[in-house]
Formats: structure tokens, sequence, C-alpha cells
């Protein structure tokens, strides 16, 4: 344990870190790229690359689902967006890119205030289903009871349970929570849910049965969870505390392996290749893909916490359009920033460490590099 640092004479903390506070350490052995595995498994869905697309309209529509799907990645689309709320929301997604800075939250929520439509929510799911790739799809705690049979009949694989921050005690006197462990031990499908930022708070999810948590709050690039709440827990620190709750969860439970995912603020390769060296298994990320030509948000990248009704923690960025999704997963890269071909320098970042699949590659030499 990390010692903890005074900030008063009433309040100590622990010392955190950014994933850019770290460096991933070479070792005396080196592979060749094109001879490492990035491949990825969770339950009986097996991914050539260790990707999921975060569940935001600005960058899956189910067109973007199938196409990253084909690409070897895993898309997630969210069932409270745009396309489960609106018969044909192309229209409402180029307005939201035309909109000026001041008028952009007040119209993301006049828009999201348009309720949720179940028969589009099987609808969008077998879109995707009929192409052939595997389905996830994303719903908030608040509404997973609500919606979930609708999800399951129509078909997913994955079921993705996300929130800023998701406990596994949700205490709440207006309403019934949702009991997690209950929740997914009836259900037929692999659940993914989070986020959570803690071990201790990781461990109690791993508990519910889920296959996979999520580390982080989401949202990255167009997130102000810090600046409205001033909630923050820097991910590097997070990505290691809750790998090791999987480790001694393994150890709790006779050897069931829980999939620690890293979700939101890795905008850029490096990011994700710190990730994985902190312990992911596999990255969420948005903003890297809202710049590809496909993404349905035309360069501009909005989280579901924009468009709050009552506290928004997000904000539209504009983000641009850099290349094709096949050019920010594969490249060729013409920009030396860390934004294309994602998997090339993650299979370099591998190479040049001497590991040569992501299991492996958790074990790898870190440092601490001051700003």
């Amino acid at each position: 344990m990390a010692a903890e640092v005074e900030i008063g004479r009433g309040k100590s903390g622990r010392r955190a870190y950014a994933l850019d506070e770290i460096g991933i350490v070479p070792s005396r052995r080196t592979r060749d790229p094109e001879e490492v595995s990035v491949a990825w498994q969770i339950d009986a869905y097996r991914f050539e690359i260790p990707l999921l697309v975060a569940p935001m309209d600005s960058v899956v529509s189910p067109a973007t689902a199938i196409a990253i799907g084909r690409l070897g990645g895993l898309a997630v689309l969210d069932l409270e967006g745009l396309w489960t709320r609106y018969e044909n929301p192309e229209s409402l997604l180029t307005e939201i890119a035309s909109l000026d800075d001041a008028r952009s939250t007040p119209r993301l929520q006049e828009l999201y205030a348009e309720p949720i439509k179940e028969e589009l929510i099987g609808r969008r799911i077998q879109e995707v289903r009929e192409a052939g790739v595997t389905v996830a799809a994303s719903l908030s705690p608040q509404r997973t009871a609500k919606y979930y049979k609708a999800v399951v009949d129509a078909g997913v694989d994955l079921f993705v349970i996300r929130g800023t921050t998701v406990s596994a005690e949700h205490v709440s006197g207006r309403a019934e929570p949702l009991n997690l462990k209950q929740f997914i031990y009836e259900l037929d499908v692999p659940v993914i849910v989070g986020g959570c930022t803690t071990y201790t708070a990781a461990l109690h999810l791993m508990r519910t049965g889920a296959a996979g948590v999520l580390v982080g709050f989401g949202g990255g690039s167009g997130h102000t969870t810090r600046t409205v709440l001033g909630v923050a827990v820097p991910m590097a620190t997070a990505i290691a505390d809750v790998a090791a709750a999987r480790r001694d969860y393994m150890d709790e439970s006779g050897g069931r392996y829980v999939h620690v995912i890293a979700d939101g603020g890795m905008t850029n390769s490096g990011d994700i290749a710190k990730a994985f060296a902190c312990g992911s298994d596999a990255v969420m990320v948005g903003s890297p893909f809202a710049r590809s030509s496909e993404a349905p948000g035309g360069g501009y990248h909005w989280g579901s916490e924009a468009h709050h009704g009552e506290v928004p923690r997000g904000t539209r960025v504009n983000l641009g359009t850099i290349g094709s999704l096949q050019q920010i997963l594969y490249g060729p890269a013409h920009v030396s920033d860390g934004s294309m071909n994602l998997i090339g320098a993650l299979r370099r970042a591998m190479a040049t460490s001497g590991y040569s699949d992501l299991k492996e590659f958790q074990r790898v030499q870190v440092v601490v590099t001051p700003h």
C-alpha cells in the first residue's frame, strides 16, 4: 500500500498516478511486432484486438458497430442514445455538429428528453446482429431493470451496465436499487459492469458474477466530472488497484477470472499501451474513433454525461476528422501524435519490451516520469 501523504493536519491521501505520469520500461529482449498477439477473449467471444468502442452517440451507430466488428474489435451501442429515441436520428446528429458552444448543452438536453422506444432497442440490436458480428449494448444502472428484457430478447451477446460510478450497493430511499448479483445470476449473457476506481469497489463488483469490470469514469475528452463533482482518481493507479482486486478475487473464488477494462481518458496509443502495462485486459475508448470519417458525430464528441437533465458533467468537443476507422486502428498513420494506427503502436510497445501477448505484457516494468 502506498504511503499516505499529508494534505493538511486534518487530512491525508494516497499519491495516485495518471497514465501520462508513467512510462513503460523496455527490456533486454525485443521481438518482431508482427509476432506479437493482441487478441482478447471474454467468455465465449474472441476478438483480434482488445479494443471496445465506448457507447457514445458521437462514435457508435449501428453502421459503425458493424464496421468495427468487421475490423476485429467490439463497439458498444448506447441503448439510451438517439438511436433508440428517434427513428432516423441522422439529421439530429448533423444539427448537434452545427450548434455553437453556448447552445450545445441545452439543445442536447432537449434532444435526449425524447422517451426511449422499446421497439427501437430491439431493431438496433437486430441490425448489428444480422451483419454477423458480436453484439454489445449498454444501459445505465438506472434503466437496466426496465429495458434489459428487450435487450436480451433481441439477441445481445455482451451486456454492458455503464455509469459514471457503479457500485454493488446503491443506497436509495426513493427507488428500488438494481440488485446486480441477482440480476447477473438470472441473465443468460455475460455482463460487463462499471465504472469503478478502487480496489474495494472492484472486488464487490467482481463478486456479483460480472464477466468484466470497467475501470474509470468513462467520458474521457468530453468529461467534466472532476470540475463539476470534484470526483477524480488518476487512471494508472485505478487500473493497478483493480488489477490487484482481480488477482485476489481469483484466489477467493477458486480461479474465476474477471476481465479488467480501462474506460476513459485514453486519447492516444501511448495511453492505451500504458493501460495494459498497469494491468488491463482490454480498453474502452471513444475519442480516437470520434475522429474517424465514419463517426456519426462528424468530428464532434460527447457522452451521456453531457446531456444530464440536472447536472451535466460533460461537454461537446470538436475533435475534427483525421482518417478512416481502418487507418485509426491499423494505419498507415500520417500524424505522429499517437492518434492513428493504435494497434500497430500497441504491438510495437509490446515488442520493444519483449512480450508476445497481453497477459504477459501486464507484467512489464513501469517507471514514474515526473512532468
